[in-house]
């Protein structure tokens, strides 16, 4: 009788000049419209209060995992909170002239092992919600990323949470299904809608934000000519 052929097992590929990532140092991140700010409780609460909540529709905060905070003292404490996550770094995001804090996004979940890191918490003020100081906040975050050398960067959101979940796709990001039942928040079930976009990936979603953020993409009322979209095919 023949030898029975042993059977080959499929692996992933091999990574032999893989090199964990470090985890982000809380530097500012500098763009043409915005920067990104290392996240300081005491001296950027009273601003972000302003901009987060009393300028804020309370309905923003629907899919976050804390209700809209009632008053001031609860709202630092929800800074300092964030400031005090061990796996994340939070950022302020500041922009328009003069210049304000409009907003706030973080780095979650970094993980150098594996090359992950997740981009969440990302709570924009009336000011920078469809503005390009809101995408160039997010692409300073993607860009930090891949030039640490994460190979995996992730957005999560509540699969009810339809503007996150259109932002996801508008920033480049790939769908990869939902959990079901991930959570409970606030009393309630929560199925999380996952994305990711990947080292590989980026070479073209950075031409395309570079090209989109051009001041020659917006027109005389700031109204972009191209869309991001258009400019990644």
């Amino acid at each position: 009788m023949p030898t029975p052929t042993p059977e080959i097992w499929p692996v992933g590929s091999p990574l032999p000049q893989w090199r964990p990532p470090p985890i982000p140092d809380r530097i500012a991140l500098l763009g043409n419209f915005c920067r990104l700010l290392p996240l300081d409780p005491q001296a950027h609460a009273p601003e972000l209060f302003q901009a987060l909540v009393q300028q804020a529709d309370p309905r923003s905060w629907t899919y976050l995992p804390v209700e809209c905070p009632a008053g001031f003292p609860e709202f630092q404490n929800w800074l300092q909170g964030r400031f005090n996550e061990a796996t994340s770094r939070a950022y302020v995001i500041a922009g328009g002239t003069p210049a304000r804090l409009l907003g706030t996004t973080s780095f979650l979940r970094i993980d150098p092992p594996h090359g992950v890191i997740e981009i969440g918490w990302v709570i924009f003020g009336p000011a920078l919600q469809q503005t390009p100081a809101g995408t160039e906040a997010i692409y300073l975050q993607l860009k930090h990323a891949f030039e640490l050398g994460y190979r995996r960067v992730e957005w999560k959101c509540d699969s009810l949470n339809a503007p996150s979940r259109s932002a996801a796709l508008r920033y480049g990001f790939t769908f990869e299904g939902i959990f079901r039942q991930a959570i409970v928040t606030k009393g309630r079930n929560r199925d999380t809608a996952w994305y990711s976009l990947l080292d590989r990936e980026w070479s073209n979603r950075h031409t395309a934000f570079v090209r989109w953020l051009a001041k020659e993409n917006f027109d005389e009322q700031g109204r972009q000519r191209v869309s991001l979209a258009q400019l990644r095919e």
